[in-house]
């Protein structure tokens, strides 16, 4: 073999490693398709389903999004009936209408004490969160610890008023970890939902503009809506007090943001110190 060859070999495996890294995991063709092209005769090799018709040819309607009623399907009703963060993660589980959960690795929906005053939502798992089955395990996980250790909360501690409960808007990866799509969002929803009232925080925080806009109803962009305090309101019509922040993630790549960060999760420390600690179970105040 060449030198020539060998370095197209090694470049090639490099390229098959680095597609599986991104969750790359099955090809669509034999050949490149000039997919924004206007107009054009089909070429040998292409593929002739994808070619026929394509110039003005008008996009498929939409699909449905999350149809939990249809097929006698009753997973509206079962989510409705968990009483347990447990039981929800049984029924999620077993739940296989997102398309997501094919290309990943583990459902990744919570870490945490559920009896925590404070609820973390992020967007969706990454390569790090999808190995372990936890959410925000990685770069971004670690950073995002240091942040409530600053204000004295832990996903470890055992205390409902030193501790936290965090999950995301999707529980299983996007491949390549690409942002998850409105239906992908709208699908998880019910289950997320359920999740918060069960946990029943004092206080809920949206990190980066998927979770803030998912929950909080804003339009907004995340620099935008962070730091002001709003509203979440459950299915049921529970109102919990909500904030937005900065996603740790996104503070990794513009570190000097964190000291907005900082700014949000100090407003979090004091509207928790300000409001009465209640016992979730007997209903009295521990201050």
């Amino acid at each position: 073999m060449t030198a020539a060859k060998r370095s197209k070999s090694k470049n090639n495996l490099d390229l098959l490693r680095w597609y599986g890294e991104m969750g790359v995991e099955e090809s669509t063709g034999e050949a490149c398709v000039d997919r924004f092209s206007p107009a054009r005769e089909p070429r040998d090799g292409d593929e002739k389903a994808v070619d026929a018709g394509v110039a003005g040819r008008k996009s498929p309607s939409p699909a449905p999004l999350f149809a939990v009623e249809e097929k006698g399907d009753d997973t509206s009703a079962r989510i409705e009936s968990c009483r347990t963060i447990a039981e929800l993660v049984g029924i999620l589980s077993a739940f296989d209408a997102c398309p997501l959960k094919k290309t990943a690795t583990n459902l990744v929906f919570c870490d945490g004490t559920p009896t925590a005053r404070v609820m973390i939502v992020g967007e969706a798992p990454g390569r790090d969160e999808d190995l372990q089955g936890k959410p925000f395990v990685g770069r971004s996980g670690k950073l995002l610890d240091r942040m409530l250790g600053a204000i004295g909360l832990s996903r470890h501690d055992e205390d409902p008023a030193k501790s936290v409960f965090i999950s995301n808007c999707i529980f299983w990866r996007p491949p390549g970890n690409r942002k998850p799509s409105e239906a992908e969002t709208l699908m998880c929803l019910p289950f997320l939902e359920r999740g918060i009232e069960l946990v029943d925080p004092d206080i809920l925080v949206a990190l980066g503009a998927t979770a803030a806009q998912r929950l909080l109803g804003t339009t907004k962009g995340i620099m935008r809506s962070r730091g002001q305090w709003s509203t979440y309101k459950t299915p049921h019509g529970k109102t919990i007090a909500a904030i937005a922040s900065l996603h740790p993630a996104y503070l990794l790549r513009q570190p000097a943001h964190k000291r907005l960060a900082w700014q949000d999760f100090l407003k979090i420390r004091e509207a928790l110190d300000k409001t009465p600690k209640i016992d979730k179970i007997s209903g009295e105040s521990l201050s």
